[in-house]
């Protein structure tokens, strides 16, 4: 009698576990939410709202904007300098009450991570990390407002909301099944190259921003009337100015002279060409020399991003600085550094 060949055995492909898929969409919340503080923390810095409340974490003492005759005047008597501007105050609180919802839901995340911090795919080093970014970043937050918007503590905020941001959606990411170009170091360095170049770039706009030089070059292509005006590129880089002591508006406003703040919108200027040119270029390699979809759609997606943001900039000088317009070119900075996160994290995987 012949042998019956053994019987094949079939193993079930085990998925993510529940807490783990618990785990990402809470990351995926926590990054929206992300994106909407730095939204509104560049709406507040363009509309001059960031000391619109004197003290920190309250407003006028309270943990509210006052609102009754009473409370108004009491914080009037508690601030006699800082006349209270309802509106603006507002502004800044609603800010500071996204800012902490988010600080809450990466404290979460933290412990999500610790308390699952057996299973395989769970990522721990990283949700511990964001713990004390977030902790500094408030603290960062609170500087921005007792130190009269200093720019070094300005940009400094700004770049930590970017980094949170960023580091959140990395943890929302879920690895896609087909496979990727982890082995492909051309599309990997480029990549890399166009993540720093876009982190200078934004670093560059908060130093524009921060130091009120949007608007030092009023006219596009040239500036000033010429394609290279006087710019006094040593004062514009260097330490601020100290304050006059019995100035209550701080930085706000600017304190730089004209041709430092010519040499730093020149500098933006020149940056966004960079940009422009390298995530062009990486968007090409992409498309031509990819043979996976998702990491071909992240450059389509980087191309058109980056295009959209050229036009937004050059539309922000020719309209002279809308509110609306410079507070979309913030968010399209974001969404920028988030697509060349997406395409860095795409050529990394290792299915």
């Amino acid at each position: 009698m012949a042998k019956r060949p053994p019987r094949k055995k079939y193993y079930r492909h085990r998925g993510p576990s529940a807490e783990l898929i618990r785990f990402k969409k809470l990351a995926l919340v926590a990054t929206f939410l992300a994106l909407v503080v730095v939204v509104l923390g560049a709406y507040t810095r363009l509309s001059d709202a960031g000391l619109g409340c004197p003290d920190w974490p309250g407003c006028y003492g309270r943990i509210s904007v006052p609102a009754t005759a009473f409370d108004i005047s009491t914080a009037q008597q508690a601030y006699p300098d800082r006349p209270l501007e309802q509106d603006k105050a507002w502004i800044e609180m609603v800010h500071r009450y996204f800012a902490g919802a988010l600080g809450l839901l990466v404290a979460t995340l933290t412990l999500l991570a610790l308390l699952n911090r057996n299973e395989k795919k769970q990522p721990v080093l990283l949700p511990v990390l964001l713990l004390p970014i977030i902790i500094f970043q408030a603290l960062l937050g609170m500087w921005t407002v007792t130190l009269l918007l200093k720019p070094v503590v300005v940009i400094a905020h700004l770049l930590g909301g970017m980094v949170t941001l960023a580091l959140l959606w990395w943890l929302a990411m879920t690895p896609a099944r087909e496979q990727t170009e982890a082995g492909n170091s051309l599309l990997a360095k480029a990549s890399l190259l166009a993540l720093l170049v876009v982190i200078a770039q934004i670093s560059l706009g908060g130093w524009t921003s921060s130091n009120y030089a949007a608007l030092a070059c009023p006219d596009f292509p040239t500036c000033q009337g010429a394609w290279w005006p006087e710019a006094d590129f040593e004062k514009a880089f260097e330490s601020q100015p100290p304050l006059d002591p019995d100035s209550n508006s701080g930085y706000a406003g600017g304190v730089l002279a004209h041709p430092a703040r010519i040499a730093i919108h020149m500098s933006h200027r020149v940056g966004a060409l960079v940009v422009v040119s390298v995530n062009l270029m990486l968007g090409f390699l992409l498309l031509s020399r990819s043979e996976n979809n998702a990491v071909a759609q992240s450059g389509v997606a980087l191309m058109v991003i980056t295009a959209t943001q050229v036009l937004v900039g050059i539309s922000i000088v020719k309209l002279g600085l809308p509110l609306s317009l410079a507070t979309v070119h913030n968010g399209m900075a974001a969404l920028l550094l988030l697509s060349l996160v997406t395409t860095n994290r795409l050529l990394r995987m290792k299915l």
